[in-house]
């Protein structure tokens, strides 16, 4: 586990809420020297600060998604804007921890972040249209060619997609892809949605309906 926190008192917290939960956990308190350490260590996920001195989280993040680095990411940040939330789910968050926080909440929200992880690792492959999504290897193709998307996307596209043919509302998609119901607000799924439709353009079988949610037709 990393953590990249400038802030010392901050930082000592999540170590040792972390330790104490069973993680093995490495602190930087720099962008710069947080994304060597994932490179260098390739950490489980990341527990990562916005708001760094050299190189700020939301750019930290985005060099990683860039260089096809898909380790999760929960960003934690002093700002309660929504603005500053999709932004930085849509450059590849796996979800959003505003200060001041509980250090519970926190080993919550990365446990349920690992759970996610290991969700979509299971070994189905399910297809739709030229679409096509492998649980194991964690990957998407689009008529073959590969489509980078982040463990959130991926398990959104996944709920959907096992779920053919049926409505899910915002609040179940939350559920199975955030793995809680009452994180965010629909907007945090219309984001994700969006950002999947662009990505597999006009292959993306995902349909709204609505004025109840989304789905993948049967």
């Amino acid at each position: 586990m990393l953590v990249v926190e400038d802030e010392p008192a901050i930082a000592e917290l999540q170590r040792r809420y972390l330790a104490q939960a069973g993680y093995g956990v490495h602190v930087e308190d720099r962008g710069r020297a947080g994304l060597d350490a994932v490179r260098r260590l390739r950490p489980v996920l990341v527990v990562l600060d916005v708001g760094l001195p050299d190189l700020d989280g939301v750019e930290l993040c985005r060099r990683l998604r860039e260089a096809g680095d898909w380790t999760p990411v929960l960003f934690v940040t002093a700002r309660d804007d929504e603005v500053d939330r999709i932004i930085g789910l849509e450059i590849g968050g796996d979800d959003y921890l505003t200060k001041p926080f509980s250090p519970r909440e926190m080993v919550a929200r990365v446990k349920a972040v690992l759970r996610r992880a290991q969700d979509a690792a299971r070994s189905d492959v399910l297809v739709s249209g030229s679409v096509r999504l492998d649980a194991r290897a964690r990957s998407v193709t689009v008529g073959g060619d590969p489509v980078a998307l982040t463990l959130t996307e991926f398990n959104l596209l996944a709920a959907l997609m096992r779920t053919r043919g049926r409505v899910l509302g915002r609040t179940e998609l939350l559920a199975q892809a955030w793995g809680q119901a009452d994180y965010g607000a629909s907007r945090t799924v219309d984001v994700h949605v969006a950002q999947l439709r662009a990505k597999l353009g006009d292959a993306c079988p995902i349909e709204t309906v609505r004025g109840v949610g989304y789905r993948v037709p049967s």
